[in-house]
């Protein structure tokens, strides 16, 4: 069956290549975006990435006139309009509420008078804070948030009362959510708003809680974007990529190509209605091991810049357990990280990258929101 599909936030970095693979298919594609200025630049034009069978309307997902005028005609949905950064969260609280959470409430509303027949939410792995760990005795073991103290001392890992350190292992859905910032906070907003309005009109609603999303196309001049486009962008200006803490915190990095894969399989397969879904790469990596492996794919030696610092709604270890994906919907990661990060490298080697890092650092120390 061929539809017509709505992607909020579709001239951006995850969007525009479900568009390609979407279009690919047969199916008419829809874009709703705002152009932001720290994504797009400020010129704000359609991106030539864009494939140029997919329909841009520029809007915002707050305006319901270019919402419900954006949803005309659409048969299902991917909401992937979302302000995205932990760390921008923590000052531009009003900004990312508005744009995350009331902007999924105004997308709902128009949902509520003109139903589809999917929905697809763009979650977050920042839900869980924490990811899951083991105790040496071999128990599961959900922890809240490191004490300030042990922060400032650079006590970095974490223990259990009696001060035995914690493995960290997969983490799955039936985690509880322990929320450390304001952008976890709006994802699991825009989440749980989605499967609840879904629920109440009949929509078939999936959730999926994306890891740490990498590839082509990501803003490198955006400095509260994912790890490896500021490291790139760092890279490509000769630079040090800048790391927190000790850089042995590990995360599961995912290729968007991946995610799409995901994406396209939930809108088709009903065993996902109602769900949320992990989607990873199943694997983990510490930062400072990402970090040697783009230097090494763009034929950079800048040794990464270990900081000693802690950034407020920062977690330590969280990495997909991916086995509800791959049981419901079938998903099966097909990109290696070596081959996604030469691919990354070879899509951006010899680009122009502002490197805007040094001044996001100083935005965050002014506020102290590092210690």
């Amino acid at each position: 069956m061929k539809y017509r599909l709505l992607i909020t936030g579709g001239a951006g970095f995850i969007g525009s290549h479900l568009a390609d693979a979407l279009l690919a298919e047969g199916h008419a594609v829809r874009a709703l975006d705002n152009l932001s200025p720290q994504v797009h630049g400020t010129a704000q034009r359609r991106p030539s990435y864009l494939a140029r069978d997919v329909e841009l309307v520029v809007g915002d997902v707050r305006d319901p006139r270019a919402v419900e005028s954006a949803l005309e005609g659409v048969d299902a949905v991917f909401h992937f309009a979302a302000m995205v950064g932990v760390s921008q969260s923590m000052y531009r609280v009003h900004d990312y509420v508005d744009v995350n959470s009331a902007g999924t409430a105004v997308l709902l509303e128009c949902l509520a008078k003109k139903p589809v027949k999917k929905l697809v939410v763009a979650s977050s792995m920042s839900i869980y804070g924490e990811g899951l760990y083991r105790s040496a005795g071999g128990q599961s073991v959900s922890v809240a948030a490191r004490a300030i103290e042990q922060l400032r001392a650079g006590e970095w890992e974490l223990a259990d009362a009696e001060g035995r350190p914690l493995t960290p292992v997969p983490t799955p859905e039936s985690k509880q959510p322990t929320l450390e910032s304001v952008y976890a906070l709006t994802k699991y907003d825009q989440e749980r708003q989605c499967l609840m309005v879904g629920r109440a009109y009949d929509i078939p609603t999936t959730a999926l809680r994306f890891f740490n999303v990498y590839g082509p196309r990501q803003a490198l001049s955006n400095p509260y974007t994912g790890v490896l486009a500021i490291f790139s962008s760092r890279l490509l200006n000769d630079r040090a990529p800048l790391i927190y803490e000790d850089g042995r915190q590990q995360r599961d990095f995912v290729s968007v190509h991946d995610v799409v894969q995901a994406c396209r399989l939930a809108l088709t397969e009903p065993k996902s209605d109602g769900l949320a879904l992990n989607i990873g790469s199943g694997s983990s990596l510490s930062v400072l091991e990402v970090a040697a492996q783009i230097a090494q794919a763009l034929g950079k030696t800048p040794a990464a810049e270990v900081t000693g610092k802690y950034r407020v709604g920062d977690i330590r270890h969280c990495f997909a357990d991916i086995s509800l994906a791959r049981a419901v919907l079938g998903y099966r990661p097909q990109v290696r990280f070596a081959d996604g990060i030469a691919e990354l490298a070879r899509s951006i080697r010899g680009e122009t990258a502002h490197d805007r890092a040094v001044e996001a650092r100083a935005e965050l120390d002014a506020r102290g929101l590092t210690l």
